[in-house]
């Protein structure tokens, strides 16, 4: 039985792909019971109604443990980003939203008329509390940690004001609450849900808003009121809705989720230093930018508004955008006692490659002790014609790979070196190789010893 972790995502949960014989699953630890007695109740529900979501096998809550099924790798936005930067937002993706968006009202409609809302947490409802929690993390960690100023009394007052105006709408259907591109998997076409636990009772319009303005996803605006319009018309096969009372509001919790989103990105990439959650943020601003010349929320909010135009012109939110342009390669060390290292960024492009076959200095014994950053056990593998021959051939690829993420404006590329105590061969590699790619590209190079790291008092 193999047992692979997963890349980390915006939550503390831990997924691991466990695979046998003939099966695979995935197993989760979430040290909070709560949340897991939301996910493992509404999955529950959700899948007795024939909504697309994972099949729980197993679950023990004392242990903070459960077993579901493996929907495969590949979310909505990474399927997205792939066929963007071939041929543009396309019919076939527009196609593919418009069947998200229908399985999105089953969940509201359908999926919210039996559900046990006991299970919901924090809150039961996306009441006024929740909205002015949201609000709060937005002005903390992302207004605050920006340095954006702002007046205190009249910013709360601008926050009351614009929950009590959405509460307006009702909340009277199941709410997703982070209905986005990466909570979307793609299996054989199909799209399957998964991260619903913080559900609750709301508004209809809050997770169409966070499907339309997911950062990052970067959807064109005239795919926008498409898929605003087809989702009014759908919702009217089930439930009667007044296009103009709905759009009225929906925007209003498009500001809402944006503020959300970005205090998210703030408390994770400002204060617990997560770069990659920064990279999030000027798609963020150019929605607030557009939002602010083309739509208007119909209330008096302008503490608020002064905030939204200050970030917007932000010079250092500005930078972030700039610097989040340059590809970043990380690149490994690593023992294979130990596992092969976790792509952090979610991108998951890259190699590993494996130093196992080249002559080890390790077996010699003056050699044992030092690692691949001495000089003599540099100079020894320089020596080596199999060691020389395998990082010109490494090199070719990583190059060739270099080329193309640069010119398709990719983020994030991995470059990991294994070995079998992650002391000698592979860190020689990895060192050459950060070393080649700092000389010849104009790239952020990040270089870790995970094996040597680990050593470390």
């Amino acid at each position: 039985m193999k047992f692979s972790p997963l890349p980390e995502s915006g939550s503390y949960r831990e997924y691991y792909r466990i695979s046998g014989p003939g099966k695979v699953a995935i197993g989760a630890y979430n040290s909070d019971k709560k949340e897991n007695r939301a996910f493992l109740g509404f999955s529950e529900y959700f899948f007795k109604q024939g909504l697309p979501v994972p099949e729980i096998y197993a679950a023990d809550e004392e242990k903070k443990i459960y077993l579901e099924q493996d929907l495969g790798n590949i979310t909505l936005y990474a399927w997205l980003t792939e066929v963007r930067k071939q041929s543009g937002f396309t019919g076939e993706l527009t196609g593919i939203y418009k069947k998200v968006i229908e399985e999105l009202i089953r969940f509201q409609v359908t999926g919210g008329k039996g559900i046990d809302y006991k299970l919901c947490y924090p809150r039961a409802d996306f009441d006024k509390q929740s909205m002015l929690w949201d609000m709060h993390y937005f002005k903390y960690y992302f207004l605050k940690l920006a340095k954006i100023p702002f007046d205190e009394q009249n910013l709360e007052d601008d926050f009351q004001r614009l929950a009590d105006f959405l509460l307006e709408a009702g909340c009277n259907y199941f709410l997703y609450r982070d209905f986005q591109s990466r909570n979307v998997m793609l299996l054989k076409g199909k799209p399957y849900f998964i991260d619903y636990q913080g559900g609750r009772k709301g508004a209809l319009q809050y997770d169409l808003a966070s499907l339309l303005y997911d950062g990052k996803a970067d959807i064109p605006e005239s795919v926008r009121e498409e898929l605003l319009d087809y989702y009014i018309q759908e919702i009217n096969k089930v439930i009667g809705v007044k296009p103009d009372t709905f759009r009225r509001y929906y925007y209003g919790y498009v500001f809402i989720r944006i503020m959300q989103a970005l205090g998210a990105y703030g408390f994770r990439g400002f204060y617990e230093r997560k770069d990659h959650f920064l990279q999030s943020i000027p798609y963020a601003i150019k929605n607030l930018d557009y939002l602010l010349q083309s739509r208007d929320l119909p209330l008096k909010t302008g503490a608020l508004k002064d905030a939204f135009h200050l970030l917007i012109g932000s010079e250092k939110l500005l930078n972030i955008a700039r610097t989040s342009k340059k590809l970043t390669v990380c690149v490994n060390s690593f023992s294979y006692q130990r596992g092969i290292p976790v792509d952090v960024t979610g991108h998951g492009g890259g190699f590993v490659f494996d130093c196992r076959a080249i002559n080890n200095p390790g077996r010699q014994e003056k050699f044992q002790h030092l690692t691949g950053m001495n000089k003599e056990v540099r100079e020894f593998l320089d020596q080596e014609e199999e060691m020389r021959g395998f990082l010109e051939n490494t090199m070719k690829l990583v190059d060739q790979t270099v080329k193309k993420y640069q010119e398709r404006n990719f983020a994030n590329l991995m470059v990991s070196y294994g070995c079998t105590g992650g002391q000698h061969r592979s860190v020689y590699a990895a060192e050459r190789m950060a070393e080649h790619l700092k000389e010849k590209y104009d790239i952020d190079v990040k270089l870790q010893h995970h094996e040597q790291d680990f050593l470390l008092p």
